[in-house]
């Protein structure tokens, strides 16, 4: 069903209506024009081709008081989809104010008429005065309460593509379906209804044919021909199936957002409780995106390490952890003449072409950039989180840094990079709402001065004894540069060289 109405939509929009009218006509036809049957066989008549037109008449009352086609609420929709100006939210708006009313309505006239026309078909059929009342009776109870088998579900399947088009992949929707009547209520009514259409047309059907007051195998009979020619096509396939299609979207996009996409929303086509929810989907599936976006621009100015540790631990970040950790400080050298002749566009820009092979090269080997200051940058290795031989991996690091600048540069570029290993405070300050992690204590000083003393000794890294007694694997041509007094220093620190740097 809900692939014939959104193929008409498609193909014939401004002349929606007429397609519904024409869906209408085809499943009431046979159920009313069953009524019809019964009551002239049960009156031994021969009318049928009477009875028949008489049908006939009736369901075209009945989709005259639906609504009739291209006039109305329909012309509305049928202008949208013609491609003319109108008020999308107001149209939206009509689609549901028009499933609300149908059920209603629906019932009523196929109450109504399911009198009128069964005492029309009895009058023909030749019943006596005495029976038209019975007729109307069980004209009203077959085609009135019957109708509520799909009579919600089929006006949600009709308004449907309708509502996909009107909607698309805005939001203009989510605040219109009502959570009440439920899913459930709407089922439970759709069996009562079912229930009561087949206990009568059992019955009716028996009362009609002889062989099943003497063959009670023709209960059974009966019973799966029901099934097969009217609970299969109307209660399964056009009353119940489009009822599940807001589930099954559902489902599909859960998976999809398990999978990391946010890009589509969820149709919001339904005026019960699952319209309800897919609205819901669609808000809680934005805060998903509005959180990976921010986290995608949280993790531009927060080392990923750092961002992670601080999503999963969450208000309780760094209060201070007493850590061993081997300390890089880089500097660009002689910057400061190249900021004062040229543009800040270009200072800038050069900075970053240093930083692009800094920043990866540290992270990519486990570490953290702990802070950017002006032309340099101080990166720890075993904070804020555990890394083994973070001497070793320090050091190869900075190996790394100085050979990338070495071959993108060309020696235009010349760096210095000072190394120093031990015990830190890595925690948290700040305050007023903006807080910082840092490193504290006299490890991190050294480490600046080392690298100022590259520019005396002529390296390009010099790592502190320190951290040369931290390494696992002291790599070759480790030269000794002697000890040296550092600046807030009293005792002098022994520095090593690294070959060919």
């Amino acid at each position: 069903m809900d692939r014939i109405l959104q193929a008409a939509w498609d193909r014939h929009g401004s002349r929606y209506s007429w397609v519904l009218a024409a869906v209408v006509i085809a499943l009431a036809f046979p159920v009313y024009l069953f009524l019809s049957v019964v009551i002239v066989a049960f009156e031994e008549s021969t009318h049928y081709v009477e009875a028949t037109a008489i049908t006939s008449v009736a369901v075209l009352m009945l989709v005259l008081m639906l609504g009739p086609p291209g006039l109305g609420v329909w012309r509305r929709f049928e202008r949208w989809s013609a491609g003319e100006e109108s008020d999308r939210t107001g149209t939206l708006k009509a689609t549901y104010t028009w499933a609300r009313m149908t059920p209603a309505r629906w019932v009523i006239a196929g109450a109504v008429l399911g009198a009128a026309y069964s005492v029309a078909v009895a009058i023909v059929a030749g019943a006596t005065h005495s029976r038209l009342v019975e007729y109307a009776i069980v004209g009203a109870v077959v085609q009135g309460p019957c109708q509520l088998i799909g009579v919600h579900s089929l006006a949600e399947a009709a308004m449907r593509p309708v509502r996909l088009s009107l909607v698309g992949n805005t939001g203009i929707g989510d605040g219109l379906p009502r959570s009440r009547p439920t899913f459930a209520t709407w089922s439970k009514i759709t069996m009562l209804g079912v229930a009561l259409a087949f206990a009568v047309e059992s019955a009716m059907l028996t009362a009609v044919i002889d062989r099943a007051t003497a063959h009670p195998v023709m209960w059974v009979v009966i019973g799966a021909a029901l099934t097969l020619f009217l609970g299969v096509p109307i209660t399964v396939g056009a009353a119940f199936a489009p009822s599940l299609r807001p589930i099954r979207d559902l489902g599909r996009g859960t998976a999809r957002v398990a999978g990391g996409d946010y890009s589509l929303r969820l149709p919001v086509v339904q005026d019960d409780d699952l319209g309800v929810l897919a609205a819901s989907f669609n808000r809680m599936q934005a805060g998903l995106y509005e959180r990976q976006r921010l986290q995608a621009a949280f993790g531009s100015y927060v080392d990923p390490v750092l961002a992670a540790r601080l999503l999963k631990q969450g208000d309780d970040v760094f209060r201070g952890e007493r850590r061993e950790v081997t300390v890089m400080f880089i500097d660009i050298r002689d910057f400061t003449p190249f900021a004062e002749t040229n543009t800040a566009e270009a200072t800038v820009a050069r900075l970053n072409e240093v930083f692009e092979i800094v920043v990866p090269t540290v992270v990519g080997k486990g570490g953290h950039v702990n802070k950017f200051l002006g032309d340099g940058a101080l990166a720890v290795f075993g904070a804020p989180n555990d890394l083994e031989n973070h001497a070793d991996v320090a050091l190869s690091a900075a190996a790394d840094i100085d050979q990338h600048v070495r071959a993108r540069f060309s020696g235009e570029v010349r760096i210095g990079i000072g190394i120093n290993t031990g015990v830190v405070i890595a925690g948290t300050i700040g305050g007023g709402g903006h807080l910082e992690f840092t490193l504290i204590g006299d490890t991190t000083n050294v480490a600046a001065r080392v690298e100022q003393l590259t520019k005396s000794t002529g390296d390009t890294i010099l790592i502190t004894e320190q951290s040369v007694t931290a390494l696992e694997s002291r790599p070759n041509g480790l030269i000794d540069r002697g000890a040296h007094a550092l600046k807030g220093k009293s005792a002098a620190v022994r520095v090593f060289g690294l070959g060919n740097s």
